[in-house]
């Protein structure tokens, strides 16, 4: 099992506009710029990223094993044709960007929508990094498969959990209907062919 670690010094504009809602054909942003600026100085200044992973190979019969849990997700099946091995990950953006959330949430609804967006392309991005490091590193073949994709039920995170020690190790918690705390965190499969 790894543990990563971050630090990101900018957050991709186009991609926070992306989960805001915002086409790329906006051209007059007058007024918003400054609020996107100064909410990503503030996320910027409270990420905590972290992430988790593990390899497990695979096996095809009685449905697909993990290596850490057995599903019946063709969906997932079908994604990881080709490959004998996952690397299963958790990451997180950190706790703090919650936080800028919920007091933004109090008192200045715009600016808790930007933070939110901008908290959503962090944690993709350091999930990008992640992803990049295991393609380096072991070869990935596949993008990023998550739990609630296709059919991959949300109930697997469980499992992923237990396996990866997730909260442990980067201080994600899981409720009982399957959802992260931090928010701004993921888990993932993806496919390797060793």
């Amino acid at each position: 099992m790894n543990v990563l670690t971050g630090n990101l010094k900018a957050i991709d504009r186009r991609e926070a506009l992306r989960y805001l809602g915002c086409s790329r054909s906006v051209e007059d942003m007058s007024g918003v710029e400054g609020v996107i600026d100064g909410c990503e100085r503030e996320v910027l200044a409270v990420q905590n990223l972290k992430a988790v992973y593990s390899l497990y190979d695979i096996s095809r019969g009685d449905g697909l094993n993990l290596g850490f849990a057995k599903t019946d997700s063709r969906d997932l099946e079908k994604y990881l044709s080709g490959c004998n091995k996952i690397a299963l990950f958790a990451a997180t953006a950190g706790a703090g960007i919650d936080r800028l959330i919920a007091k933004y949430n109090r008192i200045s609804p715009a600016r808790a929508a930007v933070t939110q967006a901008l908290g959503a392309a962090l944690v993709e991005e350091w999930c990008n990094t992640v992803h990049a490091q295991l393609t380096a590193q072991y070869g990935a073949i596949t993008a990023r498969f998550s739990c609630g994709y296709g059919d991959l039920p949300l109930t697997l995170q469980r499992d992923i959990f237990a396996a990866l020690d997730v909260t442990k190790k980067i201080g994600v918690t899981l409720s009982d209907d399957c959802f992260m705390t931090p928010t701004k965190s993921v888990t993932a499969i993806v496919g390797i062919k060793a």
